[in-house]
């Protein structure tokens, strides 16, 4: 992958950056995610973040190798660190487990006042970032799920505003944990992923049922999520 052959996963992701943005991405790498992002719109700017040496070298090898110092701010740090209170109005975190976006996102709260959009790429366990979201006043505007070497991403794009606005009140839980647009979407990459899904639920649920201590809500929960993976996939 380099700037001009940008994975379809980041594409997306960049497709959901507004014109003229002024966003961070963390744990940027090689930064070209910003690099494409600032060639392809002469009016944005950015923060690339990165916490580990080496791709913090190679982020400022390829911002420099592109011409686009005087745009985009190659910064070594941890999370949020990176950031002022209000440098930027927009925050990528892409490719990184849910939980720890969610963390990220949990332990630098003060540098978000002035963000209006969040777009997050986990990984893995996608509903802990819905969960923040719900949690901390942003809105789920939209979610997308593609397929891509044999990987199933979820991106999720959030905006300041009224997080109960996408969700269904009486479907709240399933709508957090399946995505409330992927739900109403339903697209092919989303059935093969619920699928999968209820493969692992129905294998864990029968190891549960096996265990010398039976554990009751572990196997509620087990039985809720099974048939929510069943109504998808009816």
């Amino acid at each position: 992958m380099n700037v001009n052959q940008l994975s379809k996963r980041l594409t997306h992701v960049a497709e959901n950056l507004p014109k003229g943005a002024f966003f961070a991405d963390i744990g940027s790498d090689h930064a070209y995610l910003p690099c494409y992002v600032c060639l392809n719109d002469p009016s944005a700017q950015a923060i690339a973040g990165e916490v580990n040496q080496g791709p913090y070298t190679s982020a400022l090898k390829e911002v420099k190798d592109r011409g686009l110092e005087d745009r985009i701010d190659v910064r070594l740090g941890d999370g949020l660190q990176v950031l002022k209170e209000n440098e930027v109005h927009q925050i990528v975190i892409a490719g990184m487990g849910g939980p720890l976006i969610r963390d990220i996102l949990e332990r630098g709260k003060e540098k978000l006042s002035e963000t209006e959009r969040i777009i997050a790429q986990p990984n893995i366990d996608a509903p802990s970032v819905r969960r923040w979201f719900f949690q901390n006043g942003y809105d789920l505007v939209d979610e997308l799920i593609l397929e891509e070497n044999g990987h199933i991403y979820e991106i999720l794009v959030g905006d300041r505003g009224e997080p109960a606005a996408s969700y269904d009140s009486s479907h709240v839980e399933k709508q957090l944990w399946l995505g409330p647009h992927l739900l109403k979407k339903a697209e092919r990459a989303f059935n093969t992923k619920c699928k999968s899904e209820l493969e692992k639920k129905e294998y864990v649920l029968s190891q549960v049922k096996q265990a010398t201590v039976v554990n009751e809500d572990k196997i509620t929960q087990l039985q809720k999520e099974i048939s929510w993976l069943k109504e998808v996939l009816e």
